[in-house]
């Protein structure tokens, strides 16, 4: 029979304990990430400098306090960024309990990768999707005869709803491996399903996109179509070898 590798104790927790887990956990998470924003807070004219980097326009405020929201918003923003290994970490110190000894050995690199590959995906949106995009934008109106006159908030917004979610959709290759470990997935499966994937991708492309132009939706959809390409090689790669261990294993015990 088989072992947990959490504790008896774990294993035989009530209700009422779990629930006392979760809050401890959350309120720790929440803790970190209170005291990395309001680290940022106090750097928050650099961070918005570091923001603006893509564009050469004066961001102006239209409100009284839309300037103080705005410096707000990048802290929170930026105090997520640090807190986000942090987080994961208190997942895995609720969950890691309750799974046996080779689910904890399959899970555990997929926590360290998901930390990697989301500043993966906010790298690549800072350094080339965004630059593009807003240079592509903002020098469309000035062509057109329109000064830009960009509202701090409304900048500060398009650019951190676009970092955030590439930041999620490089996840993808990372759920689609661990989805192949669980027997949910398979190669043949998405491929015979790549069609739906790209209809998929600019659904989610329209919805985590700040604006509804096609431009910004193809920013996002033609990165998320490339890493479900991404993901089927991987699967290939790595998805395989679990199969293959698992298909064995009843040999061996007959």
């Amino acid at each position: 029979m088989r072992e947990r590798s959490g504790s008896k104790e774990t294993a035989d927790m009530p209700m009422s304990g779990h629930l006392r887990e979760i809050r401890s956990r959350l309120v720790q998470s929440l803790l970190i990430l209170i005291i990395a924003s309001g680290a940022a807070f106090y750097f928050s004219e650099t961070l918005i400098v570091w923001i603006k980097r893509p564009i050469d326009v004066d961001l102006v405020f239209l409100s009284p306090a839309e300037a103080f929201w705005a410096d707000l918003k990048i802290s929170l923003f930026f105090g997520f960024l640090v807190s986000f290994p942090f987080i994961l970490y208190e997942i895995w110190l609720f969950v890691a309990p309750g799974l046996l000894h080779n689910e904890r050995g399959i899970l555990r690199p997929f926590f360290a990768f998901g930390v990697f590959f989301f500043f993966c995906g906010v790298a690549f949106s800072y350094f080339v999707a965004l630059p593009f995009a807003i240079k592509f934008l903002v020098n469309y109106g000035m062509n057109s005869g329109i000064k830009p006159m960009l509202s701090v908030s409304n900048y500060i917004d398009f650019n951190l709803k676009i970092l955030l979610a590439f930041g999620f959709v490089f996840e993808l290759p990372l759920v689609m491996v661990l989805l192949s470990k669980l027997g949910i997935l398979t190669p043949d499966f998405l491929v015979r399903n790549r069609k739906f994937a790209i209809l998929g991708a600019f659904v989610v492309a329209a919805i985590a996109t700040p604006t509804p132009d096609i431009f910004n939706q193809l920013i996002m959809a033609g990165p998320l179509i490339l890493l479900y390409e991404i993901g089927i090689i991987t699967i290939r790669i790595f998805g395989g070898k679990e199969k293959t261990v698992e298909a064995e294993a009843p040999e061996g015990m007959s």
